[in-house]
């Protein structure tokens, strides 16, 4: 039985000692007391478990479950099964949470009990800690660029309605509500650090999809939400997102599973689920056509050159005139000699073409 008020907040980890103390203290300094925190450990090798028994073995809000590795979404899933909160929060270890954060969302729950869930958008900050973008969702989710934000939501609240207490530091920012499943198909929206969801519409998509492993696995995750109806977005940056860091798992090295996964993930939604979406044909080819052409680009970029031109071949049965994917099936079925000699021009035109355009924003 979910205790109502209570904010579940489910933290996996995996050799993160090094961070993880700092990402704890952010959810155990929220002005919403109301809480508890379920730290799954993936099976970490390093001194994680002495270290969260040295700096919290005293909180009482504080829940750590130890298992063998098995991922992201197994240990999401593992704390799912104990979270006993109306609401769920997921905060990676090495994010940061504005102490605001539950405070703002639970608010938005409450004043629109319609939606499944509510996100916001993030601040993004280097290695060395410095804030390199205050708005950095629209950056990282691609899929934005393809609605405005009126195509997305067809209602806007201020948050002085909203969150009364909170609203004077946050000027004129708005509460979204809207569907947007079938916008979601051209590509995630949500991150997930910054969410906040209630238990029981997780109860109803059964978690995180298991056999997704490595990266891009919460795209799935949000997807099956917005398919349960409406969400709400917030205009303002609630957590202090990590990139550039070797361990994450959006890392570049882990870039082709994030491509696969991405394909796995709307393939099955549209074959299945097509009268569901409010798609013209022309988008749907678009995204699959992305899709194809971002697993060949990881294929070439790894050397697997025959993998790569399967699936810019499939990416042009979907956009025939693309010029971008013939050049690459090009590079991918060319002599390696000559593939690598253009691909070398090709880098250095681009370098060429960004100092220039650079030169002249500067003047």
């Amino acid at each position: 039985m979910n205790v109502k008020g209570l904010v579940s907040v489910i933290v996996p980890t995996y050799n993160r000692a090094y961070c993880l103390a700092r990402t704890l203290e952010s959810a155990l300094c929220q002005t919403y007391p109301n809480i508890e925190i379920l730290l799954v450990d993936d099976g970490s090798t390093d001194d994680t478990a002495e270290m969260v028994m040295r700096k919290f073995g005293q909180e009482p809000r504080l829940r750590y479950l130890f298992q063998e590795n098995r991922g992201v979404s197994a240990a999401r899933n593992r704390g799912l099964q104990y979270a006993r909160g109306e609401f769920i929060a997921f905060l990676d270890s090495d994010d940061i949470w504005e102490p605001w954060k539950l405070e703002l969302q639970v608010s938005a729950m409450r004043f629109a009990p319609d939606i499944c869930m509510v996100w916001t958008d993030m601040a993004a900050v280097d290695p060395c800690g410095a804030v390199v973008s205050t708005e950095y969702l629209k950056t990282m989710y691609r899929a934005y660029r393809y609605f405005s934000r009126n195509e997305l939501f067809r209602q806007a609240f201020s948050l002085k309605k909203v969150a009364p207490a909170l609203a004077p530091q946050f000027g004129r920012s708005m509460l979204y509500v809207g569907n947007i499943f079938s916008k979601m198909i051209m590509g995630n929206m949500v991150h997930t650090s910054t969410v906040l969801v209630r238990s029981k519409i997780i109860e109803s998509i059964k978690g995180f999809n298991e056999e997704l492993k490595i990266s891009g696995e919460d795209y799935d995750f949000h997807l099956r939400t917005c398919r349960e109806g409406p969400v709400g977005f917030i205009d303002v940056s609630s957590i202090k997102y990590q990139i550039g860091m070797a361990d994450q798992l959006t890392h570049s090295s882990r870039s082709i599973y994030m491509a696969q996964n991405f394909l796995r993930t709307i393939e099955p939604f549209i074959k299945n689920q097509r009268d569901r979406i409010e798609l013209p044909e022309n988008m749907i080819s678009t995204v699959l056509a992305y899709a194809y052409q971002w697993i060949g680009k990881e294929f070439l970029r790894r050397g697997s050159r025959d993998e790569a031109a399967v699936y810019f071949r499939k990416s042009l049965s979907c956009k025939p005139l693309s010029l971008i994917t013939i050049v690459l099936l090009m590079l991918a079925v060319m002599p390696r000699p000559v593939a690598d000699a253009s691909m070398k021009a090709y880098r250095t035109v681009k370098k060429i073409v960004i100092s220039f355009v650079s030169m002249r924003m500067s003047r």
